[in-house]
């Protein structure tokens, strides 16, 4: 999502339109919508008359704009002094909460991703949870604004979330202290030689933060990391800009993403700039993680660094978000965010509802949680991936080596002491890719085609 003004004009071509008849074949249509004008007002001043307590004006048009928008899609949404000035501060990357990214799912605040090092985080509050108590109290069909409000407060108060998490029989309560959230955007370290940078959102920093993270890479490595693990997961997304910032830093050619309109003119796309910086890695083997907190703007840039066959996307299908919010001011505190556009990947591919598939499904068996999640999402991902997988296994194994992801079962893994299976394995294959007999196999290897 770019914070920038689109088709702020529309509305005023769109009021003129109204203020008068016009003859010809738009004649009739504005003649429905004056009815439809009419009614809204008909309703609007019998609410105002005889409901049985008093209403205010203001609550009685907010109600309308945001049943309005509500009618569109879950993204869009009017925002009055209040909810702007929390978006303002979530966007910058510092803000007081919990550290979720929820959305409405049928009436019920279901979570996108917990922010890493924040309360919900360190609490094991996962994607895919639902809240349906703050407190003990039903939260169920309130609006999302509302439960948001209800999850913020003092720094150091506490709160009670009760969560319904599928695969589980029963709802538990987690109580969590609120804090003010200071998202470290981009961290960094090297592993057995490889470089990993976690990206936690896509906000001002974000960009810098990456360049920066290289830099200090190549200065623990001498210059010669074995490559880099890019781990998205858990990112719930943020500014269009920073995402092709982002994938820029990797790529030295080729577009990024192309987002399109309502209009078939209306495709604006977005390439890697070549000539200002090319690629800060010099070439090195990159994974992508995603899971299915993986959201927006971080499936932005897998999609990119996966079509351009600069990386290889490894971990869970992401979730799915596949459009473009606009913001659009209304007044100095007030503001509009419309779906203006819905993004595609180089390919040509939309990531709307499908996600980002991996290349190599690798789940997350450190999770105590794993085995009780809907084997219908596992079944379906395994599908996907027998479809669209773009590397051969064996040449990954060409070492003789085991694939971890077959040798290694949760048991095995305690004994270890991994903690994160994903990030563990992806910095394994960083270390195979790295073999130059395995570079050649790759480089020699067919490509199989893609499903758009």
């Amino acid at each position: 999502m770019r914070k920038i003004l689109l088709r702020t004009g529309g509305f005023v071509a769109a009021a003129l339109v109204l203020s008068a008849a016009v003859a010809g074949p738009a004649a009739s249509d504005d003649a429905t919508d004056y009815k439809q004008f009419d009614q809204f007002m008909a309703v609007f001043e019998r609410v105002k008359a005889d409901y049985v307590d008093k209403v205010d004006d203001k609550a009685l048009i907010k109600g309308a704009i945001d049943g309005m928008l509500a009618s569109l899609d879950p993204h869009s949404s009017y925002m009055d002094a209040h909810d702007f000035k929390n978006m303002q501060s979530t966007t910058d990357g510092n803000y007081g909460g919990l550290g979720l990214t929820v959305q409405m799912d049928e009436g019920a605040v279901k979570v996108i991703a917990a922010s890493e090092d924040t309360p919900a985080f360190k609490a094991g509050i996962k994607s895919g949870d639902y809240i349906t108590n703050l407190d003990g109290n039903l939260i169920y069909g309130d609006s999302l604004d509302q439960s948001v409000d209800k999850m913020r407060g003092t720094p150091g108060t506490k709160i009670r979330l009760t969560i319904v998490r599928p695969g589980r029989d029963k709802p538990f309560d987690v109580t969590l202290t609120r804090e003010i959230i200071n998202i470290q955007l981009v961290k960094s370290q090297v592993k057995n030689g490889v470089g990993i940078i976690k990206i936690n959102g896509f906000s001002k920093p974000t960009g810098p933060g990456v360049e920066k993270a290289i830099a200090d890479i190549e200065k623990q490595t001498g210059g010669h990391p074995l490559g880099y693990v890019i781990d998205l997961r858990n990112n719930p997304g943020g500014l269009l800009d920073q995402a092709i910032e982002v994938s820029d830093i990797f790529l030295d050619h080729g577009e990024i993403v192309s987002q399109r309109g309502r209009e078939k003119a209306d495709i604006e796309r977005y390439f890697a700039e070549s000539k200002v910086r090319g690629d800060l890695t010099h070439g090195a083997p990159i994974l992508v993680l995603v899971d299915a907190g993986s959201a927006s703007a971080a499936e932005i840039v897998a999609a990119a660094l996966q079509d351009q066959r600069r990386a290889i996307v490894v971990g869970e299908r992401s979730f799915g978000k596949g459009s473009v919010q606009t913001l659009l001011p209304l007044s100095d505190d007030t503001a509009l965010r419309l779906t203006t556009a819905r993004y595609y990947t180089p390919s040509g591919r939309s990531v709307q509802e499908g996600g980002v598939e991996p290349d190599i499904l690798v789940p997350q068996l450190s999770d105590p949680d794993y085995k009780d999640r809907p084997r219908l999402r596992e079944a379906d991902l395994k599908r996907h991936l027998l479809n669209q997988a773009k590397v051969d296994n064996s040449i990954l194994e060409n070492d003789a080596k085991s694939d971890p992801r077959f040798a290694t079962t949760p048991d095995e893994l305690k004994k270890t002491g991994v903690d994160d299976f994903q990030l563990d394995y992806a910095v394994r294959t960083i270390a195979r890719l790295a073999n130059p007999a395995v570079q050649v196999a790759m480089n020699s290897a067919p490509v199989p085609p893609r499903k758009h």
